[in-house]
């Protein structure tokens, strides 16, 4: 039994007048009748499944490309799924602020295939061109001067090139189908096809098999001299899937970092990073400007809409979560039926979307408190004022007027103050 505390004074009840809304129409503003008019920007995703090998770390649902070659009527089922979201969610006449093709290997598909895929989007987005970004990820041996100077035509404007290390022994355990002088060539090619169209996004992964401090000093240093704009540092993580946690955990057959050894990589890349001007835009990416960060990570993260194209995609339209089929074949059969493959969504609630915020928005290093009041009525830093001010205490954060901000000890922990205040928010009335 709930137990009820008695009230102090009793109520005075009075007979009140109708009250036919809220808020009350002195509130009302002509500015909201232009934000509701204006069409809401956007992001799409582009999903491409196929590699050419499995990488030791990797835990992704992949296609080896060796196995099925079936890129022709994978991009067909893509352009056809292009037009059947378009139209089914009225998308046609809406802003796209950032595209984002990932994978997989996007890198994979041949020039016809991003002429055909860009061609669709372009005809069934009618602002498509009028985006922000247009972002690829790369693979080093699956590029090409001809690739590359496609690519630029048709646009894309950021490519973030999965290289993950520069030494020899370390890629070789990860099971990655390049080497250094191959990694090198092809960051050189693709900054000559690039002549200033594009920024350059280099992907690190701290902690793989093998990793010594002075493997990954080489790699921090090879990163940087190679000059490119961008910089991410991932945490390396064995999942269960993976052939590093079979060898490297359940087999003990190679060395796999600890948590304190993978940190101090993290300590050391921050450092070097910072000392070369490279500026943190979230926890894991340093670029030599602002303007080359991942507009659609950064968009996505602070809430913007995005849809999610091809096997296994998932997005986020009007509060709610949508996933499409992993399943290859499937995939197939129900768009080439004329239908939407999705197969899951979630419904948010409005404390699940003050958590997403939290979460996702503590990943950018600046949170705006202003934002969060204006969008959801409540105060963050009163809301959250334990785990905030303890955060604070304790030097993870510091917490201004306006925003609270990760401080080095912060991003060093990476999701740690995202997912302390999020889950305290969560848990509040629970």
């Amino acid at each position: 039994m709930i137990a009820i505390a008695e009230p102090r004074t009793k109520l005075d009840a009075q007979r009140i007048p109708l009250t036919p809304n809220y808020p009350p129409f002195k509130k009302w503003k002509r500015s909201a009748i232009g934000e509701k008019l204006q069409d809401r920007p956007m992001c799409l995703y582009l999903h491409i499944p196929f590699c050419t090998q499995r990488c030791s770390f990797c835990y992704y649902k992949t296609v080896d490309l060796k196995e099925r070659p079936e890129l022709d009527p994978y991009v067909d089922a893509l352009c056809k799924e292009i037009k059947l979201v378009a139209d089914r969610f009225d998308l046609g006449n809406r802003p796209i602020h950032a595209i984002y093709f990932g994978g997989g290997t996007p890198s994979l598909l041949q020039e016809h295939h991003f002429e055909k895929l860009v061609g669709t989007l372009r005809e069934n987005f009618k602002q498509f061109d009028n985006h922000q970004q247009f972002a690829l990820e790369a693979e080093p041996l699956t590029i090409s001067k001809s690739k590359l100077e496609t690519l630029a035509q048709l646009g894309v404007t950021r490519l973030s090139m999965g290289i993950q290390s520069f030494v020899e022994d370390i890629i070789q355990l990860s099971g990655r189908g390049h080497n250094q002088k191959q990694a090198y060539r092809a960051i050189e090619m693709a900054q000559k096809a690039g002549q200033g169209k594009w920024t350059i996004n280099i992907d690190l992964l701290s902690g793989l098999a093998g990793e010594t401090d002075e493997t990954w000093k080489k790699s921090v240093e090879c990163a940087i001299g190679t000059g490119v704009e961008s910089i991410t540092v991932y945490q390396m993580e064995a999942f269960t899937n993976t052939d590093f946690y079979k060898q490297g955990v359940r087999e003990e057959k190679i060395n796999l970092p600890d948590a304190e050894q993978e940190k101090g990589f993290m300590q050391y890349a921050m450092g070097e990073l910072t000392r070369q001007n490279y500026i943190p835009w979230s926890f894991f990416t340093y670029t030599k400007n602002n303007s080359d960060r991942s507009e659609y990570i950064y968009n996505i993260w602070q809430g913007m809409e995005f849809y999610g194209l091809g096997v296994s995609a998932f997005g986020s339209m009007d509060n709610f979560l949508l996933q499409n089929t992993s399943d290859l074949d499937k995939y197939g059969e129900i768009v080439n039926a004329g239908e939407l493959p999705l197969v899951r969504g979630y419904k948010f609630t409005c404390q699940d979307l003050m958590v997403r915020d939290v979460l996702l928005g503590m990943k950018l290093l600046r949170f705006d408190l202003n934002k969060f009041k204006s969008q959801y009525g409540f105060k963050l830093e009163s809301l959250c004022a334990q785990p905030l001010g303890q955060l604070e205490a304790e030097g993870f954060i510091t917490i201004g007027n306006d925003e609270v901000t990760l401080t080095d000890k912060g991003i060093l922990h990476g999701d740690f103050v995202g997912y302390t205040v999020s889950e305290y928010l969560r848990k509040l009335h629970s």
